[in-house]
């Protein structure tokens, strides 16, 4: 029986937990300038993981928040998906020591001579890639540059490496609230990665729905900042969702 998870997000920028809408820098709304604070708050309301980015390390390509991450992982009490600008081994080695649980390479993912060592150092449970995806193709460097690679091919590449859970996020549809289009998701699993769906998560339905497909988990941000879900009612339409297909959240 399988486990659906549901993920808040958190995501950091200049110490403040922010959201972009399509991941503009430029359209930013700060919500919260306790991180900390916030990771307990969501825990309290029932994550059972978070799921914490460095905007700032995404934008220029090494972390920028790793104390904050100890802080958040060591408050929080609960596994920590953590992701911005890991494109080397050093600084993968430097957020799994600040206390991930898994961290998610999304420009590196694309660097074989990346991911094959952290596999070997570290795992398939703790190196997962970040697959984000505009227009039916990946996209990285924050989001702002577009390579030539379709989702199913990258996994494909990765999973032959190796890899074996993947984040996967609608770019065009993140902090929108728009709903998120699975078809990028269901690519990546068909090629025998766990997925996790993200981008544009803004209702229940929207849990119950991906729930109902067979994917690992979803990451919600905006809807939750918002007060358009709430945690509880997100947990809960995904358990709806897994005891009627015979899965366990």
């Amino acid at each position: 029986m399988r486990e659906f998870w549901v993920v808040p997000a958190i995501d950091l920028m200049e110490g403040t937990v922010v959201r972009l809408r399509q991941g503009r820098f430029e359209e930013a709304t700060r919500y919260a300038r306790d991180p900390v604070g916030w990771a307990r708050a969501l825990v309290a309301a029932g994550a059972r993981r978070l799921h914490v980015i460095d905007l700032d390390g995404a934008r220029q390509g090494r972390p920028a928040h790793l104390s904050l991450l100890q802080r958040i992982a060591e408050a929080a009490g609960v596994p920590v998906q953590f992701g911005g600008g890991l494109r080397s081994l050093d600084t993968v080695r430097q957020a799994l020591e600040a206390g991930a649980s898994a961290v998610m390479l999304g420009t590196g993912a694309l660097d074989p001579a990346l991911v094959e060592p952290a596999l070997a150092a570290w795992g398939a449970e703790r190196i997962w890639a970040a697959i984000d995806v505009r227009g039916g193709r990946v996209v990285v460097s924050g989001w702002t540059q577009a390579s030539e690679q379709s989702p199913a091919q990258l996994a494909r590449r990765l999973y032959a490496s190796g890899v074996r859970w993947a984040l996967v996020t609608d770019a065009q549809a993140d902090g929108t609230l728009s709903g998120l289009d699975p078809a990028a998701a269901l690519a990546v699993a068909g090629e025998g990665l766990h997925v996790l769906a993200a981008g544009g998560v803004g209702s229940a339905r929207d849990v119950e729905g991906l729930a109902r497909l067979g994917l690992a988990g979803v990451v919600i941000g905006r809807a939750l900042y918002e007060g358009r879900l709430t945690l509880p009612e997100a947990i809960a339409a995904a358990r709806r969702a897994t005891a009627a297909s015979g899965g366990v959240t």
